[in-house]
């Protein structure tokens, strides 16, 4: 079989991403918050864990505890008590803890603008420093969530699975104008329509482009009754 090019793979590439971007045209963060460092403790609280399941214990968080100084000084007891539900709690509220301190004793408070001084806070790695990047401060960064990994190999952009090496083919295919957009549309894809366990790859829109077709349900009426909205973000 004729190996494709670069150039052929990344016109495919980005005609799927035409197609996904025309079908969420409203596609953003899911996650909710009211600042910088919100956004920064939900993204820590969202490994191994939905933003619905974060969204439903962040608001007591963030009132209880609504800035780097208050989490800062706060029991790790309540903390662990109210973010539970999102799973390793112990180890999450150990980590937005210390990076309260962190931000606190180091940073004034601020959450940093960089890369590099992101991911030396406590529960940060490059996900989540891409994301605050992106979100917060329109940063172009590739967002390898689960998501993104798993489409990044059905959609045949990808057949790494190490989060970095996604992060750098990504980054070969796609502009960089076109970075945050595209994990938007990407994750939300992946939550609407091309599931883990049972794509509904009848009701893809990208179907006739995507080398995986024919993984998940072909019929595009049982397809349909697969696609789900998650709760809209207020």
């Amino acid at each position: 079989m004729a190996r494709v090019s670069l150039a052929a793979r990344r016109q495919r590439a980005l005609e799927i991403l035409d197609i996904l971007e025309a079908t969420y045209p409203q596609a953003r963060c899911e996650l909710r918050f009211a600042s910088v460092f919100q956004l920064l403790t939900a993204t820590i609280l969202s490994a191994q864990c939905t933003d619905v399941g974060v969204n439903k214990v962040t608001p007591k968080l963030f009132d209880r505890y609504p800035g780097p100084y208050e989490l800062a000084a706060a029991s790790h007891g309540d903390v662990e008590t109210i973010i539970h539900s999102t799973g390793f709690y112990r180890a999450k509220a150990d980590s937005i803890i210390r990076m309260s301190q962190m931000l606190v004793s180091q940073f004034g408070g601020k959450v940093p603008r960089t890369l590099d001084e992101l991911v030396k806070l406590p529960g940060v790695g490059r996900k989540t420093a891409n994301v605050v990047l992106s979100e917060a401060f329109g940063v172009p960064g590739i967002t390898t969530d689960t998501h993104v990994m798993r489409l990044s190999r059905r959609l045949g952009w990808s057949k790494h699975k190490d989060p970095e090496k996604v992060e750098a083919e990504l980054g070969r295919l796609f502009p960089e104008d076109t970075w945050i957009t595209l994990c938007h549309v990407v994750i939300w894809h992946g939550r609407r329509r091309c599931h883990a366990r049972r794509p509904a790859c009848g009701a893809c829109p990208a179907a006739d482009l995507c080398p995986s077709f024919g993984e998940g349900e072909t019929d595009p009426e049982k397809a349909a009754a697969l696609v789900t909205q998650p709760p809209p973000v207020s």
